[in-house]
């Protein structure tokens, strides 16, 4: 058992350990980062050690900063998550509903904020997203009602879709959550739903050259971090199979995917430092409500759609934060 687990279970749920450590303004923090992926490494530690400064944390005078990055590896990220807790962290800072997992196994004491979650209460990370509870708070990134949103915009871009994959990874994002969030809309919208769980690039290309065989196929790419990981491949190859999809991060849109809806994921990285700094001052991660994304950008790519064949209506293109002629 680890000193601070062992500190949590003398002390109960009424008195936080770094309630005390709050009173030692000569002591130097402790914060471990967990990452699960390197997109945008050096502009996110950026943004979190710069957010830091500007509450007076700065590296290397009272605060050390541990980073770790398991890119799609699983096994990897359960290493790193035991490797940050022999440093005796304050805290834990976590990207991804993986590394939460991950961390968590290893901790119920020490607090993690997390970034990149999609469904925190869901998953069993928090009891609610007002009153988290516990030791975990943090920013989620989607709410699985966006679901019916990205195939109204799919619909919208590619009106013959009729059978439509919803891809993820289910070990890494909440794949059940959203699938059902999207049936009722696919009732509605008068389209096949068709699971497509991808463990691997193998699975993956399986996957999507099965909707390429079928006609009216097309394709829904979850918010995943292992989509996002293998981004270039995942959109070569729905290229290569000329299917319509619509993928939940910016960068998809802008590296040559059809179409993109969902947050800005840089934001929550700037966010960070006030909850770690609130921490380290003695509140409890608990009281800390997990904070909901309020920037949505879409991306449409104009290039990709005259090379399926498909005419960009001129509402959705007005509607559009980004369009790439």
């Amino acid at each position: 058992m680890q000193r601070r687990d062992f500190i949590g279970l003398i002390a109960g749920a009424a008195v936080w350990p770094l309630a005390a450590r709050a009173q030692q303004p000569d002591r130097v923090a402790r914060l471990g980062v967990l990452m699960t992926s390197r997109v945008n490494a050096q502009s996110r530690m950026d943004a979190i050690q710069l957010g830091l400064q500007k509450l007076g944390w700065i590296e290397g005078r009272n605060i050390r900063i541990e980073y770790r990055w398991a890119v799609g590896d699983i096994a990897e990220m359960r290493a790193f998550a035991k490797e940050l807790m022999n440093t005796q962290p304050d805290i834990l800072i976590v990207h991804s509903s993986i590394a939460v997992q991950a961390v968590m196994q290893e901790t119920g004491a020490i607090p993690i904020v997390f970034v990149h979650v999609a469904d925190p209460v869901g998953q069993g990370f928090v009891t609610s997203a007002a009153r988290p509870g516990g030791n975990v708070t943090g920013f989620s990134n989607f709410e699985a009602s966006i679901g019916s949103k990205w195939l109204a915009l799919l619909k919208e871009i590619a009106p013959n879709s009729s059978r439509v994959a919803l891809v993820a990874n289910p070990e890494t994002t909440p794949y059940t959550t959203f699938f059902r969030a999207v049936e009722p809309a696919a009732r509605r919208l008068g389209v096949e739903l068709v699971p497509a769980t991808v463990r691997s690039m193998a699975d993956l290309e399986n996957a999507v050259g099965m909707q390429g065989r079928e006609p009216n196929g097309a394709l829904i790419l979850l918010p995943d971090g292992f989509i996002s990981t293998y981004r270039e491949q995942v959109i070569t190859l729905v290229a290569h199979h000329r299917l319509p999809a619509i993928y939940s991060v910016r960068f998809f849109g802008t590296s040559g995917g059809l179409i993109s809806y969902g947050v800005d994921p840089e934001e929550p990285f700037g966010l960070v430092p006030a909850y770690i700094s609130r921490i380290l001052g003695g509140e409890r991660p608990g009281d800390l409500p997990v904070q909901a994304p309020t920037k949505f950008e879409l991306v449409v790519n104009i290039k990709t759609a005259n090379a399926l064949g498909l005419t960009v209506p001129p509402t959705l293109q007005a509607s559009a934060n980004e369009v790439i002629e």
